[in-house]
């Protein structure tokens, strides 16, 4: 996805093993975020349980968090090393996930597949131009029945691009071996609307610390340029929702 295909998957392939330490606690925000997520999608249409693709699964956050609630969840993710985190984390916990390594852009599923499909955790702007973002938009409308709901989650970027930070806070998770400092450096472009993230993770090594990290770039997309790419897009029934950690929207496929 993104500028370098290579350098996105390059990125999850390496954070996928410490990426459950930016969480205070993985299996509480699993639980917490499908929850969130079931309120949102089981009503519509109906009041059963959903197939669901989860097209960033990453590790599998809200796959599985879903998929413990009933739901018939398949994930997909452009990182294997992640995929198979997924796949491994959901039968410890007592659910199944078929995962597929594949690129939103180009999503392996047949028409009208599915029900729902979730695009979480601030996955969509690392596709760089509109061409990118609407073909991974276009390619999710497809596999959507037509009734179906697209469940998608970014960073608040609209402050962002007001403020231009260049740092995050830092979190801190408790692990058996002591604490994990996770934060964030950000290098804006000269266009004001893309950046380069260095994500730095400080884990506790003997009387010091192990650094790692990981380099991406995204695209800070406001609620305004992601709401025109959803209609050129063929989506309809934009809301965007304040109950996610992050802004989330809801849209429907357009009829015709």
């Amino acid at each position: 996805m993104g500028g370098s295909d290579d350098s996105v998957r390059d990125f999850y392939d390496e954070l996928a093993p410490d990426y459950h330490l930016i969480f205070p606690d993985w299996d509480a925000s699993m639980a917490r975020q499908g929850t969130v997520l079931d309120e949102l999608i089981r009503p519509r249409p109906g009041a059963g349980p959903r197939r669901v693709l989860d097209c960033s699964c990453g590790i599998g956050t809200q796959a599985i968090g879903l998929a413990r609630l009933g739901h018939q969840v398949v994930g997909s993710d452009l990182s294997p090393v992640a995929a198979a985190r997924a796949v491994a984390a959901a039968a410890a916990r007592g659910v199944r996930l078929p995962v597929a390594v594949a690129d939103m852009r180009r999503l392996p599923f047949t028409p009208s597949a599915f029900d729902v499909v979730v695009c979480a955790d601030n996955a969509l702007p690392h596709l760089l131009s509109a061409r990118d973002v609407e073909a991974a938009l276009t390619g999710i409308r497809r596999v959507l029945r037509a009734d179906g709901l697209l469940v998608l989650t970014v960073r608040d970027y609209d402050e962002a691009r007001r403020t231009k930070p260049t740092a995050t806070p830092p979190q801190v998770s408790h692990t058996g071996d002591g604490e994990v400092i996770t934060f964030q450096l950000w290098h804006w472009h000269e266009d004001g609307e893309r950046y380069d993230l260095e994500h730095f993770q400080l884990v506790p090594a003997g009387d010091g610390w192990s650094v790692r990290v990981r380099r991406t770039t995204y695209w800070a997309l406001t609620r305004g340029q992601l709401t025109d790419l959803l209609t050129t897009s063929g989506f309809t029934d934009v809301t965007w929702h304040a109950s996610f950690y992050q802004p989330l929207l809801t849209a429907r496929p357009a009829p015709g």
